[in-house]
């Protein structure tokens, strides 16, 4: 469904000199600064698919759903989306792809929902049973029909949302773009627009591109995880496969009185395992194989007397976290 190869945009920027003669100098002379905001980036995503697009801030996320969306051309490379060449606008390729943005919004500030739904059927001239079916399977599934008629400005957050998505399904789209679509939402919201999107994803094999800084969106509704750094992709994979890239470890926290039985203080103690991380609260975090978990276990209470002890997985951010550290 979806083609990238080799992918790369450049952003040229003025680079000002501060202060009015370096304004002034800007007049006759003025040096750029290129950025590439994606660099050769490759991917392939089959129809249905649900796949997660993770890294850090200016990685390059945003801009790579913009050039797949036509909405940025790219400097080089070619992406196709469904046999569809995004740089030529096409209106049969807007037809099938929707693009939503967490933080810009396409709803008609002053006007109730119901009254943008009707300009967007209007827009791709979607037949009036058509409109009728799909608005109603999407208010039921988010829950917001009787928030139709009310002015958008007058929405709570996830409220909005919920009809931003609504706004982008109603023509039926293949392919989905989704760039941060549960930020600035509370638990309940971000928990809703999850299952909606699982749920829209197996009934209608939509093809899903979501970036999200919220891991437990990953978790939960991605298998397949694409992960860019400085423009460039550093994995792609499953996402099962990443979590224990970091490895099967695990992370033990612990907490020992001031001073152990054996005489040995706890701001000195380390394990033969590895390096022991001390917080001001008094406990300990090791992250160590999984295999050693156990004799690790031991290790710590042979020290001396141990008040807590819990041991857990490491948590997903960590692990992409460090994949980031290692690409710097």
């Amino acid at each position: 469904m979806i083609e990238v190869a080799q992918l790369t945009r450049v952003f040229r920027t003025y680079k000002k000199v501060p202060g009015f003669w370096g304004g002034v100098k800007g007049l006759f002379h003025r040096e750029f600064v290129e950025t590439a905001a994606a660099k050769d980036i490759s991917f392939s995503i089959g129809e249905g698919e649900f796949v997660g697009f993770l890294g850090p801030n200016g990685a390059g996320k945003t801009t790579t759903l913009k050039m797949l969306a036509g909405l940025i051309y790219p400097t080089s490379g070619k992406a196709t989306v469904a046999g569809f060449d995004p740089t030529k606008r096409e209106n049969a390729y807007r037809r099938l792809f929707a693009l939503v943005l967490g933080q810009k919004n396409q709803l008609w500030w002053d006007l109730p929902a119901i009254e943008s739904f009707n300009l967007l059927r209007a827009i791709y001239a979607i037949p009036e049973a058509q409109f009728k079916a799909t608005l109603d399977e999407l208010v039921d599934l988010l829950g917001v029909r009787e928030k139709l008629n009310v002015m958008v400005r007058e929405l709570s957050l996830g409220e909005r949302m919920k009809m931003e998505l609504i706004a982008a399904l109603l023509h039926r789209p293949r392919v989905l773009f989704l760039d941060e679509p549960t930020i600035g939402l509370d638990v309940v919201s971000q928990r809703a627009v999850r299952q909606f999107l699982r749920d829209y994803n197996r009934r209608h094999r939509v093809t899903i591109l979501l970036t999200s800084h919220y891991m437990a969106d990953i978790k939960e509704l991605c298998e397949r995880v694409i992960v860019i750094h400085k423009g460039r992709k550093i994995y792609d994979g499953a996402l099962g496969r990443l979590e224990n890239a970091g490895g099967a470890k695990k992370k033990i926290i612990t907490f020992l009185p001031a001073a152990s039985a054996n005489g040995v203080f706890p701001e000195t103690w380390q394990s033969r395992f590895g390096e022991t991380k001390r917080a001001e609260d008094g406990k300990f975090t090791l992250r160590v194989p999984g295999e050693n978990v156990v004799a690790v276990s031991q290790e710590i209470l042979s020290t001396g007397p141990v008040a807590d002890i819990t041991i857990e997985d490491v948590p997903l951010e960590d692990v992409i976290a460090e994949l980031f550290s290692t690409q710097s």
